[in-house]
């Protein structure tokens, strides 16, 4: 059986899941990965209004009350990098953008940081089921001098 692009498949139907819904959970897994360790969530998915804008994933705040931007990378292998080659100095720069205009919303600035969760396999495909998943927080893993 075929489908179109506007159709849909019948769930289960062996196609592999859709990139926003790995990315979902990619983000699921890293918000528990974080809580567990004992940020709290502030916001998920914060964006900028407009085109060329950016996103954070995940905003969080340490018990000290660091605010913490992070971006959630997934990859089901290691080839071509793997899950943190994808983190370029234009992703960087669109990530400290869409921090700042968070940071306006708020009366004072507290002490933040950039960290990032590289998420390694646990993606299945259409023809092989899901390998279990690594996953290395980086801490501070860039800054708001992001290359230009």
């Amino acid at each position: 059986m075929w489908f179109s692009r506007k159709q849909a498949a019948a769930p289960g139907a062996g196609l592999a899941p859709s990139s926003k819904r790995v990315g979902d959970a990619a983000e699921d897994r890293a918000l528990a990965h974080l809580q567990g360790r004992g940020l709290v969530l502030v916001q998920r998915n914060f964006r900028t209004p407009g085109r060329g804008g950016g996103e954070v994933d995940l905003i969080m705040r340490e018990p000290d009350g660091t605010l913490v931007f992070v971006e959630v990378r997934q990859r089901a292998s290691a080839r071509q990098g793997g899950a943190g080659a994808s983190i370029t100095a234009q992703k960087q720069r669109r990530i400290v953008f869409a921090a700042r205009h968070f940071l306006l919303r708020l009366g004072s600035e507290p002490p933040c940081r950039f960290d990032v969760v590289l998420i390694q396999g646990g993606t299945p495909g259409a023809d092989r089921p899901a390998e279990a998943a690594s996953i290395e927080w980086i801490r501070a893993a860039f800054d708001a001098s992001a290359p230009s």
